[in-house]
């Protein structure tokens, strides 16, 4: 296919036929799961899941690279399919648009890999918990609200952050239930702003998305 010629021709053969056999799971598709998911589009990846129960608003457009004047009131997900779609039109996108929960029947979906942009603690937790016990590749995106630097963003391993009042929450639950697991997460060491409201910064949000995106391609041209 011609439109990821630039991109494959840094891969050999079989790096080539593993992207596009892979099949990615994005849950969140906010100002930093959305610009995963568009990212890994312009990869070549051709086989998606994507869940978000959410509707664009106005306060996104600041931040995420689906909102705009057109797209308001429309659900998340449909709009990301139609971009990523608009990317690659063969691609494969099986479409969520439900919160992620302990009900819902998420991994029948029979993904390879998965990246957490959830911004809910418990039901990030649960993600992450479930993520570990169906012993799946994947990575988990912590806060970017009141961050300001995007060079202070990391993949680091969870028990590595440092001021990320998210990711200390989810290594406080990881400890009450004895998980002692490792896997990576995008976090920043910049300390947080003094704002009551809470802020988010485009350049910061959608540097995350990419780490995230890049993780998950180097993790499938590895393999």
């Amino acid at each position: 296919m011609e439109y990821f010629n630039r991109f494959f021709s840094l891969l050999d053969e079989n790096q080539i036929h593993k992207i596009k056999s892979a099949k990615v799971c994005i849950v969140g598709l906010g100002g930093v799961g959305s610009v995963s998911a568009l990212t890994l589009a312009r990869c070549g990846i051709s086989n998606f899941v994507i869940c978000d129960f959410d509707v664009v608003q106005e306060s996104n457009i600041n931040r995420q690279v689906i909102a705009n004047i057109n797209t308001i009131g429309k659900y998340k997900a449909d709009v990301t399919k139609e971009m990523i779609l608009e990317i690659n039109p063969n691609a494969n996108v099986e479409v969520i648009k439900e919160k992620f929960t302990e009900e819902l029947s998420l991994f029948e979906f029979n993904f390879d890999y998965l990246i957490d942009a959830i911004d809910d603690i418990n039901n990030k937790y649960l993600l992450i918990k479930k993520c570990l016990e169906h012993d799946k590749c994947f990575i988990s995106s912590m806060g970017t609200a009141k961050k300001f630097d995007s060079s202070k963003l990391k993949v680091v391993d969870i028990s590595k952050t440092s001021y990320d009042p998210l990711a200390k929450r989810i290594r406080k639950k990881l400890r009450d239930d004895n998980i002692n697991k490792k896997f990576m997460v995008v976090s920043s060491t910049e300390e947080i702003t003094k704002s009551e409201i809470l802020g988010s910064y485009m350049i910061v949000t959608s540097y995350s998305g990419l780490l995230l995106a890049d993780y998950i391609i180097k993790q499938i041209i590895n393999k």
